[in-house]
C-alpha cells in the first residue's frame, strides 16, 4: 500500500472545507486543510454574516422612524456612523476567523496557509511544497461574476460592499438575484439612494412568482429605485462620479456602482485539468451522488460543485464525505425542503416548491395565500406588509411549498421547515393552535383557498 502524508487534504477553509477537515480528524484520520485567505470562506468574511450585521445596522433606521408612533421621542435626528459599523464588524470577523483557527487546531489538523493546486489524484502542491493524501477535497467555493462591459474597472462586486470608503450617497445596483436584492435594501437603509437595474421582467428568478412581485414592490415603497428590463451597457467615470449608460441610451449618475450578476464555482488555478478533473456545463466541478468527482481519489462540496449554493448545505455535504470516507457510509443529503432566507427588508422565508413547479410535479395543487399589515404596523406609521403562502399537494394534502415576505421571515420558516420535511399535512396546519398575536399564526389560519 502506498504511504501518504494525510488520510484527507481539504482545499479551501471555507464552511464546507472546515466543518470536513474538523469532523474527519476527530474520527482519528490524519488531515490538512490549505487556505489563502482568511479561514470562514465568503459566508464569514464577505457574505452571510457581515451581510446580517449590515442588515440589522439598517433595520434599526426603520425603528427610529416607527418610534414616534409608539410614543417615544428622540431628543436628536439619529445619525450614522459608516466608519463605526466597518469596524465592528471586522472585531466580529477577527473573532469568527480566531475560532475556525482554534476549531481546526484543537481537532488536530493541520493548517497550511497557501494557495493549493492538483498535482495528481492524491498530490497537492503549496508553495513549491508537495503534499501527499489518500484522499483529496475540493471546497474552495463560488466566486462573483462580472460580465464583459466597457468600464467594468469602474465596477465592484459584492466582497467589496463591507469596507467601501466613503459610503456611498448614490448606489447603483446591477442584478436581481438574493444578493442584489439584500444590498439594494440595506444600503437603502444605511441612507443611500439606490438604484437597483435588472434585465429581467422580475426580481428573483426561481422564487415563488407572487414572492418576487410583492418584494419588489415593498422595496419601492421603501424608496429603492426598482428599474426591470433594464441594463447597463457602459460604465464611465464624470465630473460628478461614475456614469452608467444603459441599453436604451438612459444614463445614471452613482458614486458605486455594484455589479451582483451571479457566482461561478471558484475553479481557476486549481490545477483541476492537470488532475483529471472534469467541469460539468456550468463549470462546475462535476460530481456523482456521493460528491467523488471523475478522479475516485478527489471529492467536492459546496459552491465549487453547485448542487445548492448555501453554506448549511456545503455543511451537509461536508458530513456525508467524512462518513462515506471514515465513518459507516449511511449518511445521505436530501435536498428537497431545504429552507431559505433572503435578508431583504422586508425579509423572505421559503421552503419547498414555488407554485410553479409544485403544479409541475405534482398535477393539482390548491394555493392559500394571505397579505396584511402587521400589528406592529399599526401604530409605527410605515405602510409596509406581511404576505405568506401555502402550496398544498391536492392528492396527499401534504403542504409542498410555504412562503412568506415580511419581518423575520427566516426564523418563522426555519420552525416551518420542520413540520414540511417530516411531512405534515394543511389537515396538521390547520389543526396547530397558532401563537396570538404574531404574523406567524397566519400559516395555521388560512382556510379558503385561492381560486384555480
Amino acid at each position: 500500500m502506498p504511504t501518504f502524508d494525510f488520510d484527507l487534504f481539504v482545499i479551501g477553509g471555507g464552511s464546507g472545507g472546515v466543518r470536513a477537515a474538523r469532523m474527519a480528524a476527530q474520527t482519528g484520520a490524519r488531515v490538512g486543510l490549505a487556505e489563502a485567505a482568511d479561514l470562514g470562506g465568503t459566508c464569514v468574511n464577505v457574505g452571510c454574516i457581515p451581510k446580517k450585521l449590515y442588515s440589522y445596522s439598517a433595520g434599526y433606521a426603520e425603528s427610529f422612524e416607527e418610534a414616534a408612533g409608539y410614543g417615544w421621542k428622540l431628543p436628536a435626528e439619529p445619525q450614522f456612523d459608516w466608519a463605526h459599523l466597518k469596524s465592528q464588524r471586522a472585531k466580529e470577523i477577527g473573532r469568527l476567523n480566531g475560532i475556525y483557527a482554534s476549531l481546526l487546531k484543537n481537532s488536530g489538523v493541520t493548517l497550511v496557509t497557501g494557495w493549493a493546486q492538483l498535482v495528481d489524484g492524491h498530490t497537492v502542491e503549496i508553495d513549491g511544497k508537495r503534499h501527499t493524501a489518500r484522499h483529496l477535497l475540493v471546497a474552495t467555493g463560488g466566486t462573483p461574476y462580472v460580465p464583459e462591459i466597457p468600464g467594468r474597472e469602474h465596477i465592484v462586486t459584492s466582497d467589496a460592499m463591507f469596507d467601501l470608503d466613503p459610503f456611498p450617497k448614490r448606489l447603483l445596483v446591477v442584478g436581481g438575484g438574493y444578493i442584489a436584492c439584500e444590498f439594494a435594501s440595506i444600503f437603502n437603509g444605511l441612507g443611500s439612494k439606490v438604484t437597483q437595474l435588472h434585465r429581467r421582467a422580475h426580481l428573483l428568478t426561481g422564487f415563488d412568482d407572487d414572492v418576487r412581485q410583492f418584494l419588489a414592490n415593498e422595496m419601492g415603497k421603501a424608496g429603492v429605485d426598482v428599474r426591470l428590463n433594464c441594463e447597463a451597457s457602459l460604465i464611465a467615470r464624470g465630473s460628478n462620479g461614475l456614469v452608467v449608460t444603459l441599453a436604451r441610451g438612459q444614463q445614471i449618475e452613482a458614486d458605486t456602482v455594484l455589479f451582483a450578476t451571479g457566482r461561478v464555482p471558484n475553479t481557476e488555478g486549481l490545477g483541476l485539468e492537470a488532475a483529471g478533473v472534469k467541469l460539468d456545463e456550468n463549470g462546475a466541478i462535476a460530481v456523482d451522488a456521493h460528491y467523488r468527482t471523475s478522479v475516485q481519489s478527489i471529492y467536492a462540496v459546496g459552491d465549487v460543485s453547485t448542487r445548492v449554493q448555501l453554506t448549511p448545505v456545503a455543511l451537509a455535504e461536508a458530513m456525508v464525505v467524512v462518513d462515506a470516507l471514515f465513518g459507516k457510509g449511511k449518511r445521505r443529503m436530501d435536498y428537497e425542503f431545504i429552507p431559505t432566507a433572503v435578508f431583504t427588508h422586508p425579509n423572505i422565508g421559503t421552503c419547498g416548491y414555488t407554485e410553479l413547479d409544485a403544479r409541475a410535479k405534482f398535477g393539482e395543487v390548491t394555493v392559500f395565500s394571505s397579505e396584511f399589515k402587521s400589528l406592529r404596523h399599526t401604530l409605527s406609521g410605515r405602510s409596509e406588509r406581511t404576505f405568506m403562502k401555502l402550496v398544498v399537494d391536492k392528492k396527499s394534502d401534504r403542504v409542498v411549498g410555504l412562503h412568506m415576505v415580511g419581518a423575520d421571515a427566516g426564523e418563522v420558516v426555519q420552525g416551518f421547515a420542520v413540520a414540511m420535511r417530516a411531512g405534515a399535512t394543511k389537515a396538521i396546519f390547520d389543526s396547530t393552535i397558532g401563537i396570538h398575536p404574531t404574523g406567524a399564526e397566519e400559516f395555521v389560519t388560512m382556510r379558503e383557498p385561492m381560486p384555480g
